[in-house]
């Protein structure tokens, strides 16, 4: 696994102690979805610099409820939190967001195109998650993940790449136990309710919003494609499926 120190996460040896339960609740693509349909509120409080340099305007990050967190939080997830609602939710600092896509950027900017693997398995990340393949020339595998994909030569679908991209270790389970066992790095979008112990770099984001994913993975593809010195040419537009 290539080593990073100042780019990739240190295995967390208190991740499987949550200070909250880590288990997602069944009905959570319907409460993202709600999100999605509510009037953004674009004066939150969202990160401890106002003055921050973003790659878009906050009000952005917040039209599509990239800070929305659940009710629940992880340890590991913690340093990545700004602040809890009236209502319970966490506030992701968006300001460690944006920086975090760019950190990812430049990581997976690293490795061939055809060796950058996306995987999820969530329904509203499955969209961008294929479009953010077919813009940096990656590979997707979306909706359920096969055992044996990247662990089992004689399985027909079995690839080799050097990076994985999942939208969420929980539902991407499978992709992230086998890009481990077969010792490859993990960036992972991770909600204030995820563990990181198995994921190498951490974007800090609402991962079950089909808002929120579009926007992050437009954004990381757009900075991808301009860390291999191209031009950047997707709109926000590209990324989102009816909408």
């Amino acid at each position: 696994m290539n080593e990073n120190e100042e780019e990739l996460e240190e295995p967390d040896a208190q991740s499987a102690q949550a200070t909250e339960t880590d288990a997602q609740p069944e009905n959570a693509d319907a409460v993202a979805e709600q999100a999605d349909e509510q009037e953004p509120v674009l004066d939150e409080d969202v990160m401890p610099d106002d003055e921050a340099d973003l790659l878009i305007p906050v009000e952005e990050y917040l039209a599509a409820g990239v800070h929305i967190g659940t009710q629940q939080k992880t340890k590991s997830m913690e340093r990545f939190i700004h602040r809890v609602r009236t209502d319970g939710l966490y506030v992701l600092d968006v300001s460690q967001t944006d920086s975090r896509i760019r950190t990812a950027a430049r990581f997976i900017a690293n490795y061939q195109p055809e060796q950058i693997l996306v995987a999820s398995s969530r329904q509203y990340g499955r969209f961008p998650a294929e479009k953010f393949a077919t813009a940096v020339g990656a590979r997707a595998r979306t909706g359920r993940f096969i055992p044996g994909t990247l662990t089992n030569p004689k399985y027909d679908g079995y690839i080799e790449p050097d990076v994985v991209v999942v939208t969420d270790p929980i539902g991407d389970a499978q992709a992230v136990k086998e890009a481990i066992t077969v010792g490859i790095p993990v960036v992972a979008m991770c909600d204030s309710n995820n563990t990181t112990g198995n994921v190498d770099l951490v974007v800090p984001t609402n991962n079950k919003g089909r808002r929120a994913l579009s926007v992050v993975y437009w954004l990381l593809a757009n900075e991808v494609i301009d860390n291999r010195g191209g031009e950047p040419t997707y709109a926000l537009e590209d990324f989102e499926e009816g909408m």
